[in-house]
């Protein structure tokens, strides 16, 4: 019995990874689909949390059904905001000297305003859970003069410090 913890721990992720892994191909499209404007994510490539291609587009958008495993909040990016995901997800350097754009109309996950690898909630940085919003990367320069108070009321930049600054464009409360 001093062991059912653990087991029921193992158990239980057993079950979530077996109800991630289940979800259906097409629900997932779906899903990605909410993250923009009809127009663009119905012609994007849609992308599953793993990388694999779920169905390929034709105008130069990924749109993804969550950002990681068991996320449920979509996005979709253009090429620039792909390569910034990229060197994230790497931990490499980024810089850009475009725009990019990136859409998450349903929302997104709890996060660090600060530090993108932050995991702790409770580590003192000021977290956000922003409701539907649009992200712009933009060079480094451009980002001076700009808030970074989530609770300003309008645009702010997420993650100054670090090579993949950008800002967010809040579109309507969380709801």
């Amino acid at each position: 019995m001093r062991n059912l913890p653990v087991i029921l721990t193992v158990l239980l992720s057993s079950v979530t990874t077996i109800a991630i892994a289940a979800e259906p191909a097409a629900s997932k499209i779906a899903r990605a689909q909410l993250a923009a404007h009809p127009a663009i994510s119905h012609e994007a490539t849609i992308v599953d949390v793993d990388g694999t291609v779920l169905r390929p587009g034709s105008n130069g958008w990924t749109c993804m059904p969550g950002i990681g495993p068991g996320d449920n909040h979509p996005m979709c990016n253009d090429k620039v905001w792909k390569q910034l995901m990229a060197a994230a997800g790497a931990g490499a350097d980024f810089s850009t000297d475009s725009t990019g754009i990136s859409y998450m109309l349903q929302g997104d996950a709890h996060v660090s305003n600060s530090n993108p690898a932050a995991t702790d909630p409770n580590n003192g940085d000021v977290w956000v859970q922003e409701g539907p919003h649009l992200m712009i990367v933009v060079p480094r320069e451009a980002l001076k003069g700009l808030s970074d108070n989530p609770y300003n009321g309008g645009p702010y930049v997420m993650w100054r410090d670090t090579p993949y600054a950008h800002i967010m464009v809040p579109i309507r409360p969380t709801e």
